[in-house]
């Protein structure tokens, strides 16, 4: 087989990102890396049309003296008694504008992926290629950040501020004993304030209704006065039948 992909970044730094097996190992579209072992150690799942099929396998790409590099790869079925054998080179060329690789080889199979339309299976693994060389292209492109100045804890280290002079504790972030010991009292006592202070806003609790109570001798007044009015009339009535 032979395919062509267009990769929009210089040769060299393609050639920088699969000098590196790690590097290599995360751009491999859907690998499962198996822990503990090779990078490029792990499963994988082929999709062809609307069937899959899962390998567990290894590959490895070695760099060669023209230039160019191989792609050797094993895998088998992880379901099944089929088997995979990948024999790859790829070349890599300056275009304008970025570089194109050129992948040939064979491959060796036998199993379900044999099952499968021939045509069918080359659109998947040209699919893959094409995947694999964008995403390791892509990737390389990325340049990693500096790191900043950390300090001993392993935090990013403050610069110290121009208007502090030095030994300020600002620039070492730990005050000094006096100013814990304020910062402590003072927060133990508004602490103790907000404790003992009433709630405020709409938290704030509801006033009892007050009940007006009257004053017993104002209480008692008035039955007094009705019932002495009421005797000076009857007083008033006898005195005048009288006469």
């Amino acid at each position: 087989m032979e395919h062509q992909v267009f990769v929009a970044v210089p040769a060299e730094r393609l050639r920088t990102a699969l000098a590196d097996q790690a590097h290599v190992a995360r751009a491999v579209p859907g690998l499962q890396q198996e822990a503990g072992a090779e990078p490029l150690t792990g499963r994988l799942k082929l999709r062809v049309g609307g069937h899959s099929v899962t390998y567990r396998g290894t590959a490895r790409v070695t760099p060669r003296e023209d230039g160019t590099y191989a792609v050797d790869g094993d895998a088998t079925e992880s379901r099944g008694t089929g088997a995979v054998k990948l024999a790859l080179t790829l070349t890599l060329t300056d275009t304008e504008g970025g570089c194109t690789v050129t992948a040939q080889g064979t491959a060796d199979a036998s199993g379900r992926i044999t099952e499968l339309p021939a045509e069918a299976v080359t659109v998947a693994v040209a699919r893959l290629l094409t995947r694999f060389l964008e995403t390791l292209a892509a990737d390389g492109d990325e340049q990693p950040e500096p790191a900043a100045e950390t300090g001993a804890t392993g935090t990013p280290a403050r610069a110290p501020h121009p208007d502090r002079p030095a030994g300020d504790f600002a620039d070492t972030g730990e005050p000094p004993a006096e100013a814990a010991h304020a910062r402590r009292t003072m927060i133990g006592r508004s602490a103790e304030e907000v404790d003992h202070s009433p709630p405020r806003g709409r938290y704030a609790p509801v006033p009892a209704p007050q009940t007006v109570t009257g004053n017993p001798a104002v209480r008692w007044a008035a039955p007094a006065a009705a019932l002495a009015l009421a005797s000076a009339i009857v007083v008033t009535r006898a005195l005048r039948k009288r006469r």
